[in-house]
């Protein structure tokens, strides 16, 4: 069962009932046009989707991200008061089956209308050893991006039509930004001694996928799963006969076991950021933190 389910499942039956009153509460007081102050309501489940609605919305919405800084947005619990934003919302921004519990809120909550990203690009199987399933990861690949950026676009001219113009501006102004990531990308990985990234989890397979690239992962989709003694000498040996030079880890996982396999094959543990959400208190954002990735990609692929 996937994680986060059987919390869910658990959950006191004096909570889900609490959060559902507050939500209904809040969704029969909700109006129909943009949010307090005039502002369009927007709600983003997690922190690529709070990054597009921010750049198209710019200062005529108001964006609510369910997910706080440093925290592993899988893990999602929703608290009576954000299911209440998904319920009065004009917008809702989310990605179907990453996280339960927003799933769970917007199938019975939302009022407004609903972008699900899993619907607006296809989706590449996982790889790994979880069995069969498809990679939510699709902000890696900033074409793929793009095209959510585009339906979100839609929504919010569609709500509110009278900052239309204002949205289409600063789509495009996206759009070129994320094309010119690509083409760095592109270039800046184009000729490399190695293509295979060897990661501590199945991440980052859109990234693959779109740059050419291989990934090897020490286990599939769910960061918090432990490899298996098996699928780790399996890597081991793997990054060993492909020289690698570097073991990748993430920023809201322990990096514990990819140090281990690093020292095993002689190579070093560096981060490598799928981008699921930022810091507390980072200053930057996806396009300075993927900048950041593929500078960390080239050293370790040796690229030219």
């Amino acid at each position: 069962m996937p994680r986060g389910r059987v919390r869910m499942v658990f959950r006191g039956a004096a909570t889900l009932a609490a959060v559902l009153a507050t939500a209904v509460t809040a969704a029969c007081g909700a109006d129909t046009g943009p949010g307090a102050g005039g502002k369009l309501g927007v709600v983003a489940s997690f922190y690529p989707l709070q990054f597009v609605a921010e750049r198209i919305g710019g200062d005529a919405a108001a964006v609510a991200n369910l997910t706080a800084p440093g925290a592993e947005p899988h893990d999602l619990e929703l608290r009576p008061q954000q299911v209440a934003q998904v319920a009065g919302a004009k917008v809702v921004l989310y990605l179907k089956g990453f996280q339960p519990d927003v799933d769970k809120a917007v199938e019975g909550q939302a009022r407004g209308e609903v972008v699900d990203v899993a619907t607006l690009v296809p989706l590449i199987n996982a790889t790994g050893e979880e069995g069969s399933g498809k990679d939510p990861h699709v902000w890696l690949d900033p074409t793929r991006l793009s095209a959510i950026a585009t339906a979100a676009a839609a929504k919010f001219t569609a709500v509110d039509p009278a900052n239309a113009g204002a949205y289409a501006d600063r789509l495009a102004k996206l759009q070129a930004d994320l094309a010119e990531l690509d083409m760095e990308y592109a270039t800046g990985l184009k000729t490399c001694q190695r293509r295979e990234i060897f990661t501590s989890h199945a991440a980052f397979g859109y990234l693959a996928d779109r740059y050419h690239l291989t990934q090897i992962a020490l286990s599939g989709l769910d960061p918090e799963v432990e490899p298996t003694p098996q699928q780790l000498a399996s890597v081991a040996q793997e990054a060993e006969a492909k020289g690698a030079t570097t073991i990748f880890y993430e920023t809201l996982v322990s990096p514990k076991v990819s140090e281990t396999i690093a020292r095993e094959v002689g190579a070093q543990a560096a981060v490598l950021d799928p981008i699921e959400g930022l810091q507390p208190g980072s200053s930057g954002d996806y396009l300075s933190v993927m900048r950041t990735n593929l500078a960390a990609l080239q050293k370790a692929l040796g690229c030219s």
